[in-house]
């Protein structure tokens, strides 16, 4: 009738090897594995009057993996080829752990060739090429190996979201540079916790959390991320790999770095709130010409949608949420800019060996760039020149070729108005006036600048929705779209930060004023090094005018308000003062 009939397989099994597979995500220790899969071999096998001769056996190798990619797998395809080899046939203790997709198909026929049989429970014997039932099944099985990992993926990563979500449960791994992993008690789960397994929680490490508090009250100043690390690294302060070598063994904690700025700057958890998933695997071709090699494991960032955070704060909060957002906002806006944003962003500070005071201080009048130091013999000199400008900035028209200045008359001014403020019989008053600086904070021309250029971003945003309505082909309009909607991030983030400003009471300013010292005695100490320090807790600007030769003084000495906050308190005293003829 056109059927052909299948010659009846012999049931004879002569020696055999058996191989299993134990991966790490089964959360199943190897040794058990091992031994109730070879168990399942052997009396599978033994009724048939064969013995197991020589056992291979993969720890820590997903399925997905092919088989000559998993050590013990590949040892027993290269044994094959040796004609001394004991064994005949393979026996395996369960199907679905050695084989996914269609690696039966692969490997199969690799051992019909060298003459080894092949031996599975789920066929209740030995495979028969010959016999359609047989390759259909095991073809079902490896669809349904794979359909397993899927689903065991998808329950495991359901259950972790709920414990994130509702419990704010620490998910493992290293802990975020600033925290520390400690024991949080019994584990929740009675079975686990039968066994002695204890809950992990997040607690502080206080020197390492006050430099993220530092990292992101700089990056509110307006500081770049190489700029953020050039100074950790210039202070001493021990980067994340050089503090924590044993989380780190794969860094070689040579100092800080733009990158390990931005992660911790981007990083939610300091919020205290705990946040999963802002990282996924996912499974990329080995070779995309050679499908049957299989796929290594990458990670990728996450889409917003698939990252989930605590409904309560989970471990101590390092910076506040509004901090936070406001970091977020102020980057993406820069980055929004695209290549017009970064080319018009200044230099951040590079190690010198020499201390000059006034780096980062000095701004040009004309342009508003902070002004380049150097030196010349037995003097330090600031500059500004017009060259490095952008071409199309419209300042180049009235800036001069060369905006020159010495370091020692700035400081002169500089060091006689500090001394004058800050002077037993006058420093009553000035504690009133930085007291009083913070009720006028909020009517000063940033907020009033800031409101003006969100009106501007809204109104162009609105005109280029009109033009796309009209017919206006919406690709040539990405640029200035990008440029209004950075604009926009960019106000609204310097509202919000005016608004939440926090405030400090009489006694809190004096306290602060007190922690400074004795002011003229640092500044005429002859110690560049203290009087730098003391000009950074100022928070002294200095903005040198040219055409008049007269040079505008502020300081905002300030100071986190409160745990968490990086914000300084907005306190501000100015004087425009002249100076000598520069040239």
């Amino acid at each position: 009738m056109g059927i052909e009939v299948v010659d009846i397989v012999d049931g004879t099994v002569g020696p055999a090897a058996f191989y299993g597979r134990c991966s790490t995500e089964d959360r199943q220790d190897p040794r058990t594995s091992r031994g109730w899969q070879v168990g399942a071999a052997r009396r599978f096998i033994e009724p048939f009057g064969a013995v197991v001769v020589e056992e291979f056996f993969d720890v820590g190798q997903s399925r997905s993996v092919p088989w000559e990619r998993r050590p013990a797998a590949s040892r027993l395809l290269a044994a094959l080829k040796d004609p001394d080899r004991r064994w005949t046939a393979v026996v395996v203790g369960e199907g679905t752990r050695c084989w996914f997709g269609n690696q039966f198909s692969l490997a199969a026929p690799r051992l019909a060739a060298y003459g080894v049989d092949l031996w599975v429970p789920e066929l209740g014997g030995r495979f028969d090429a010959r016999n359609p039932s047989h390759t259909m099944l095991m073809s079902v099985l490896g669809g349904m190996s794979a359909s397993e990992r899927q689903h065991v993926q998808a329950r495991v990563r359901a259950a972790m979201d709920a414990q994130v979500i509702n419990e704010g449960r620490h998910q493992g791994g290293r802990a975020p540079y600033g925290y520390v992993v400690v024991d949080g008690g019994p584990h929740p789960n009675p079975s686990r916790a039968a066994l002695g397994q204890r809950l992990r929680v997040l607690a502080l490490d206080k020197p390492a959390a006050r430099v993220v508090r530092r990292i992101f009250a700089e990056c509110l100043d307006g500081m770049g991320d190489r700029g953020i690390a050039a100074g950790l690294n210039r202070d001493g302060v021990s980067c994340p790999s050089a503090r924590r070598p044993e989380q780190n063994r794969h860094r070689r904690g040579d100092g800080w770095q733009g990158g390990t700025v931005r992660a911790i700057l981007n990083n939610p958890r300091y919020t205290g709130y705990a946040v999963f998933g802002r990282w996924t695997k996912y499974e990329k071709l080995l070779d995309p010409d050679d499908v049957a090699a299989g796929c290594v494991v990458r990670f990728r960032r996450s889409e917003p949608g698939k990252v989930v955070r605590s409904l309560r704060r989970a471990h101590p909060a390092i910076i506040d949420v509004e901090d936070f957002t406001l970091v977020q906002l102020r980057r993406r806006a820069k980055a929004a800019g695209g290549l017009a944003a970064l080319s018009g962003s200044e230099r951040s500070g590079r190690t010198t060996t020499r201390v000059y005071v006034l780096r980062g201080r000095l701004r040009c009048a004309v342009c508003g760039r902070k002004m380049q130091a150097g030196t010349r013999p037995c003097e330090v000199f600031y500059r500004c020149l017009v060259r490095t400008l952008r071409p199309d900035s419209p300042v180049r028209a009235w800036h001069p070729v060369t905006v020159y200045i010495r370091e020692s008359l700035i400081r002169d001014v500089i060091d006689r108005w500090l001394v004058a403020l800050f002077a037993p019989d006058h420093v009553d008053e000035t504690v009133s006036a930085l007291v009083a600086s913070q009720t006028t904070a909020t009517s000063s021309s940033t907020v009033e600048d800031a409101s003006r250029s969100l009106v501007e971003a809204e109104t162009g945003l609105r005109r280029f929705r009109n033009a796309i309505a009209s017919g206006v082909d919406p690709v040539a309009m990405v640029d200035g779209i990008n440029r209004m909607q950075a604009q926009r991030a960019a106000a609204q983030a310097a509202l919000s930060s005016a608004a939440a400003q926090p405030r400090l009471s009489p006694s809190q300013v004096r306290r602060l004023v007190t922690r400074l010292g004795d002011v003229e005695e640092t500044l005429n100490g002859g110690n560049d090094v203290a009087v730098e320090a003391l000009y950074a807790r100022l928070g002294l600007a200095v903005r040198y005018d040219a055409f008049q030769c007269a040079v505008e003084l502020s300081i905002h000495p300030g100071c986190p308000s409160a745990a968490g906050s990086v914000r300084r308190p907005r306190l501000a005293l100015t004087a425009l003062c002249l100076t000598p003829d520069s040239s």
